[in-house]
């Protein structure tokens, strides 16, 4: 599977408390940044937090949740696919930290085509990431149930 890397930007309340979680919880490294904005990279993928003054210090976005497999799935939220190894690396180095979990780690669609890990966390802003693994992603990505 070749694919090209995604952009997507999103708001934060604030530019400090975002580069802590995107670069120091979640370990994305840091790319170009501004007064206003900064980009990282998350798992090659062009991510950037834009401030939001309008949010306030304690301000957070809203999201409505969708059932899926006996679970409330936040949107909106993004998030990456990932192999199953770094998925689990990462689910570890989660857990040992302080995030605000919508799904702690789990698995959904058991015995199903569509069988996938997943997890879902809050960033400080209230965007919601998901970060989901495969065991054969060409194979079940978009496979039907």
């Amino acid at each position: 599977m070749n694919l090209t890397p995604f952009h997507i930007a999103v708001t934060c309340r604030d530019l400090a408390e975002a580069r802590a979680f995107y670069g120091g919880v979640l370990g994305c490294p840091e790319g170009r940044s501004d007064s206003a904005w900064v980009d990282f990279d998350l798992f090659g993928h062009q991510f950037v937090v834009h401030h939001d003054p309008g949010l306030g210090p304690n301000g957070k976005v809203g999201h409505l949740f969708n059932p899926v497999d006996g679970h409330g799935v936040p949107v909106p939220h993004y998030g990456v696919v990932l192999r199953p190894e770094p998925w689990q690396e990462l689910a570890e180095r989660l857990g040992s930290q302080q995030v605000e979990w919508v799904i702690e780690p789990t698995t959904r669609f058991a015995g199903q085509p569509g069988e996938q890990s997943t997890m879902f966390l809050l960033d400080p802003t209230g965007n919601a990431l998901e970060f989901k693994a495969f065991r054969d992603i060409e194979g079940q990505l978009f496979a039907k149930q």
